[in-house]
């Protein structure tokens, strides 16, 4: 069974790439869903223009450029991957006995965490949502907005309610980050933690201090 991942309006772009990798490269399939806004989003923050009708060559590209905008710095095979257009209310992950391991929203705009907390279906990746918690699956939000105010923070409590793991995108340090896409791996793989898949993707707390930076038993 696959997992539906969701690329809303947000930016934070390359969070869902490195969880499309880390899916990927883990073995697991994937059905996609990308937003009309977050193709504004995926443009302004990478150049590449993301087309329903060429999404397959449009995903290759986003999936090989490193967080830092640098082009084929991954190798990615989208084998496992089947996307379904924002607009195909009709699609398989719009009804619950389609079935799925659960769904990933990363990275959640606002918009879209109010559309799924009031259980709206305005499109494919808030009615997926939706079913997702009404069939009592996994539903990992990763909203990057900042600050958040009154209104979303309720969103967000109401989420947590109906089951949903609310998982800010906000990278740690004690994982020995130097580069930008050691701190973009960090949230995919808090992301992925969250929804119970195996990665790779950051060197985990063993309460040792200094295992980061190298001075570990000094």
């Amino acid at each position: 069974m696959p997992w539906i991942v969701g690329v809303s309006g947000a930016s934070g772009t390359p969070y869902a790439a490195a969880v499309l990798r880390a899916l990927l490269a883990g073995g697991e399939s994937v059905d996609l869903v990308v937003s009309r806004a977050s193709r504004l989003t995926l443009l302004d923050e990478t150049g590449i223009s993301f087309r329903d009708a060429h999404w397959r060559d449009d995903l290759r590209e986003w999936l090989a450029r490193g967080a830092d905008g640098k082009p084929d710095t991954f190798d990615v095979d989208l084998g496992g991957v089947r996307y379904w257009g924002a607009g195909d209310l009709a699609a398989g992950p719009s009804s619950g006995s389609y079935p799925v391991k659960g769904m990933l929203i990363v990275p959640a705009s606002t918009a879209c965490v109010a559309g799924v907390a009031l259980g709206l279906s305005k499109d494919l990746l808030q009615r997926a949502a939706s079913v997702t918690l009404k069939e009592r699956r996994p539903l990992v939000v990763a909203v990057r907005e900042t600050p958040l105010n009154g209104q979303t923070l309720r969103h967000l409590v109401a989420l947590d309610d109906a089951g949903a793991s609310v998982v800010p995108a906000s990278p740690a340090f004690y994982a020995g980050a130097t580069h930008i896409q050691d701190l973009v791996d960090f949230v995919a793989g808090r992301v992925l933690d969250a929804a119970g898949v195996a990665h790779g993707l950051y060197r985990r707390w063993d309460g040792e201090l200094g295992g980061a930076n190298g001075t570990r038993g000094t």
